[in-house]
């Protein structure tokens, strides 16, 4: 398994509907970036605090409200840029002067360490992964036992089948995926671990997946 030296990743439940907030960053430069900022920002600075971490950047995998609730009070307390794919539509996208858009494959730095953002539409048109080593967060693209809805404003369930199949699951078995909800059997897993209990994983083609998974007619 590939980690990054002086690797940060800090998973947290935090709020009423099982949000993963994270912590990414380099432990050498005690440097992090808060994924997902939403909920109960007291708790989120505390815990940066406590371990004597310093907040430079925000990261978002998507715009929707339970993922970003807390994201203008924590830029009220620390001037940081917030990272959005600039694939998600205004509708999502957060009004501040801090918000900056970032392409697909763009690489963000922490400290030391670069993490990558990976576009994967579906949930909403901008939603994106942030990769580091083996780890893959991915907000409401995947979880451990399902994937994100598609049939919210934006959702599209053949970006999301296409995202899941021609973009993550091409990575590596190793990689670990970290999801932006705790709505699965274990907090986190790998790839190759997904791909055998996962049924959104496990469809032969595009049909199959909009028929058995999304209950739509192809």
């Amino acid at each position: 398994m590939a980690i990054e030296k002086n690797f940060i990743l800090k998973q947290m439940e935090v709020g009423p509907m099982g949000n993963f907030l994270y912590f990414l960053g380099d432990s050498a430069a005690k440097e992090i970036a808060v994924v997902d900022p939403a909920w109960d920002v007291d708790f989120l600075c505390a815990q940066a605090d406590g371990e004597g971490y310093t907040i430079t950047a925000v990261f978002l995998t998507h715009g929707h409200p339970d993922h970003i609730n807390g994201l203008k009070e924590l830029l009220s307390r620390r001037d940081v840029p917030a990272y959005i794919s600039r694939h998600e539509p205004a509708f999502y996208k957060p009004k501040h002067t801090n918000v900056v858009e970032v392409e697909d494959r763009q690489n963000i730095r922490v400290g030391n360490i670069f993490f990558e953002c990976i576009l994967t539409p579906g949930h909403t048109p901008g939603s994106q992964c942030f990769k580091c080593g083996d780890a893959l967060l991915t907000g409401d693209t995947l979880f451990i036992d399902g994937c994100g809805r598609c049939d919210l404003p934006g959702g599209n369930p053949k970006q999301m089948y296409d995202s899941l199949y021609n973009t993550i699951l091409k990575l590596p078995d190793s990689t670990i995926i970290y999801p932006g909800h705790n709505y699965g059997s274990k907090p986190f897993a790998t790839l190759a671990s997904l791909k055998k209990t996962n049924p959104y994983l496990s469809c032969r083609s595009l049909e199959e997946f909009l028929h058995d998974c999304m209950g739509m007619t192809p």
